[in-house]
């Protein structure tokens, strides 16, 4: 049996042992466990961006950040609640994603990767000079308020738990309807061959800043759940680190939203188990994902290819061609 053809049991055995998961671990590796979900979060919505219209963006720190200074802002300032901040949030860093994304949009490959790691830079740095007065600076945002769900309070680890990975479960739900979308199969015929999408009547430019909005608006809803979360951010929290390892998940996942979750449990997971062996944890981690590249470059679940009613001997620009006219004059 392939790897392709175990993806519902897998998916049904991952959610499964999300749902249990909390009556089987310590406090610690419960808080473990929303790491998890919250990296998940930002890898999905990264996956909107690198995995499905195949731009290079290691700058998805910066989105996170804005979420979470924007709910912090608002909470403990302004004193709204927080879960009120979390469209907010969303819409802040989905604005300012449109804001930095516009002038580069037109670049490709490495060029874009490194504009879009001296976003989350200026990002951070703008942070700590206290932008305004409104960010703390290096001291942060302390006294972030918790959650409150129709008068019922998060605050405890199990409830942050369900929280994050509900937040989790709407998120595939979503992006497995955009996938299968006429907005999905343009970034795909975007990421195959950009030159080809936009000789076939799909606007390049329109869909990828599209693909940044969503992924940062999403980003920005889970820097609202951090927040929340540690009650208290600084800058340091957001740098290009942070932005690296989403970057690899997603990498690693092979585009999937499957492939993703179980990306972020290696990522994230991993090295937690192999605490015990200390400083030889990360070599066996770097080893193991080294091992990774060499004998499944192309991630752990890719995507299915997707199918065509159209003969065996048309390559993909031809039926990129007939979907774009199957669903109108443009995608």
């Amino acid at each position: 049996m392939k790897l392709q053809d175990i993806r519902t049991p897998m998916g049904f055995g991952l959610a499964f042992l999300l749902l249990v998961l909390p009556f089987l671990c310590n406090a610690y590796w419960l808080d473990v466990c929303v790491s998890i979900g919250l990296y998940a979060l930002l890898a999905l919505s990264l996956n909107v961006i690198l995995g499905q219209a195949g731009i290079f963006h290691m700058g998805h720190a910066a989105f996170f950040a804005v979420g979470a200074y924007t709910t912090s802002i608002l909470n403990t300032l302004y004193h709204w609640p927080v879960l009120w901040t979390m469209p907010l949030a969303g819409c802040a860093a989905a604005f300012f994603a449109l804001a930095v994304a516009r002038p580069i949009i037109h670049l490709r490959g490495d060029y874009l990767l490194i504009v879009t790691i001296g976003i989350v830079e200026i990002v951070r740095i703008a942070l700590l000079n206290d932008v305004g007065g409104l960010t703390g600076g290096s001291n942060g945002i302390f006294g972030i308020s918790r959650p409150t769900f129709f008068g019922f309070r998060i605050s405890k680890g199990i409830q942050f738990y369900y929280l994050v990975w509900c937040m989790v479960g709407v998120s595939l739900l979503l992006f497995h309807c955009l996938w299968h979308s006429r907005f999905g199969r343009a970034l795909n015929y975007i990421k195959e061959d950009d030159i080809a999408a936009e000789g076939c009547g799909v606007n390049v430019t329109h869909y990828k800043l599209a693909a940044f909005v969503l992924g940062a608006f999403w980003a920005g809803m889970a820097g609202t759940v951090y927040a929340a979360k540690m009650t208290t951010i600084a800058p340091e929290s957001f740098n290009f680190m942070e932005s690296v390892i989403i970057f690899a998940v997603v990498i690693l996942s092979g585009g999937s939203q499957l492939g993703v979750l179980i990306s972020t449990f290696l990522f994230i997971g991993l090295p937690e188990l192999l605490r015990e062996f200390s400083n030889a944890r990360m070599l066996i981690f770097g080893f193991a994902m080294m091992a990774m590249m060499i004998w499944r470059p192309q991630g752990l679940l890719p995507p299915r290819r997707r199918r065509y009613q159209a003969g065996a001997l048309l390559d993909r620009s031809s039926c990129a061609a007939r979907e774009s006219v199957r669903g109108g004059s443009a995608v």
